[in-house]
């Protein structure tokens, strides 16, 4: 009886070390699993890698932008109409608004009127020339007059100083009275007066014959190898007309592209300045992605490299296809308001970002639209296929 209670005792003794190496045997068993299917997964992302993982570098730093259009009056005005409003989709040339043309058209009828006026003006100038030549052609009749005035009173003077001679001449004798001699003499200061007369009246004739040619050069000069349309004057008010013809085309203010109007800021009444945007158009069918990829993963990133693009707004459903179409000129930090100063003693590397820009297939966009500002998640195949 004894013997059989020790040896139940032995067995009970026995029963946890097998049990225990039951356990111990199980738990390498799983240790062994685990290890191999880390080495499988290890081997299989090592091909991975080889194979795939080092030709793509991705980025989930990235970005929906796009050339907005910011709408802008070009003159100062009362709004009188508004056609859009924010989200609404408009086409190029569609009117946005309309400002009161009142002030415009003023300027246009002005400046018609100027127009006519400086053609009035040319046309009048160039018949003045007419008359200046007509002016011209009577001073030298009025000389050749004079000069005839002048042979006569030479010779009257000749005939008059010859008499006088004579009679003085005889005067001693008394062949010749004191009357006749005295008459000689009134008749000879007479006719040197008319010589003198006749040659101030010359000179006169001949001045006013250079001054009518002055004022015949002087309105050549003016219209001179002018028409009435190349006149100078009638370029100006032509000039003035198209600029108040384009104010008044600027009363009307059109979408300068295609897209969706954004932060209109304009309403009914309101007055304008010019300037001052008034609404934001986005071409969503033009937008592109800035992608802001760390500095070591451009290694091998150039120009032209293809690119798959997800959108948070769709999922990974969708992807689409673009290329890079350039480089940023620099990292986000150096471009900000405050770029970051690194000159102390305490400075701790920070890896930059630097924006390189994704172009998009207008296809896919047009299947699904994207908005400036959505996140996008990137991925660019670097092995240069």
């Amino acid at each position: 009886m004894a013997d059989a209670t020790q040896e139940f005792t032995a067995e009970t003794d026995q029963t946890p070390d097998v049990d225990q190496e039951k356990r111990m045997a199980t738990r390498r068993k799983w240790l062994l699993r685990l290890l191999i299917a880390v080495l499988v997964l290890g081997a299989l992302y090592g091909m991975w890698y080889v194979l795939v993982g080092r030709n793509h570098v991705s980025t989930d730093n990235a970005y929906v932008n796009a050339e907005v259009a910011q709408v802008t009056p070009l003159i100062s005005a009362q709004a009188i109409e508004v056609n859009v409003t924010d989200t609404q989709a408009v086409k190029k040339g569609d009117i946005l608004v309309k400002l009161d043309p009142t002030n415009a058209r003023i300027a246009v009828e002005q400046a018609q009127a100027d127009l006519a006026e400086a053609r009035r003006r040319f046309r009048q100038t160039s018949a003045t020339s007419g008359a200046l030549s007509a002016q011209v052609t009577a001073r030298g009749a009025d000389i050749a007059q004079a000069q005839a005035q002048l042979a006569t009173a030479q010779a009257d003077f000749e005939k008059a100083r010859v008499d006088l001679q004579r009679r003085e001449a005889l005067a001693p004798d008394g062949a010749v009275s004191g009357d006749e001699l005295t008459s000689a003499r009134k008749g000879y200061a007479a006719a040197k007066a008319a010589l003198d007369l006749a040659r101030a009246g010359v000179a006169q004739a001949q001045a006013s014959r250079v001054a009518a040619a002055g004022e015949l050069a002087a309105n050549d000069a003016l219209v001179k190898g002018s028409t009435e349309d190349t006149d100078p004057a009638v370029l100006a008010a032509k000039a003035k007309l198209d600029s108040a013809q384009l104010d008044l085309a600027r009363t009307i203010i059109r979408a300068p592209v295609d897209g969706v109007v954004t932060k209109r800021q304009v309403q009914v009444g309101q007055r304008v300045t010019q300037g001052s945007p008034i609404m934001t158009i986005v071409p969503i069918t033009q937008v592109y992605v800035d992608a802001n990829f760390k500095e070591r993963q451009l290694r091998y990133v150039k120009v032209g490299m293809p690119a798959e693009l997800t959108a948070d707004i769709y999922g990974s459903g969708v992807v689409y296809h673009g290329r890079i179409i350039g480089f940023a000129g620099g990292t986000g930090s150096s471009m900000s308001l405050i770029p970051a100063q690194n000159a102390t003693g305490n400075w701790i590397k920070v890896v930059q970002r630097l924006p390189i820009r994704i172009a998009l297939d207008p296809k896919e966009l047009a299947e699904h639209p994207l908005r400036v500002g959505l996140s996008m998640e990137v991925d660019v195949d670097i092995s240069g296929d």
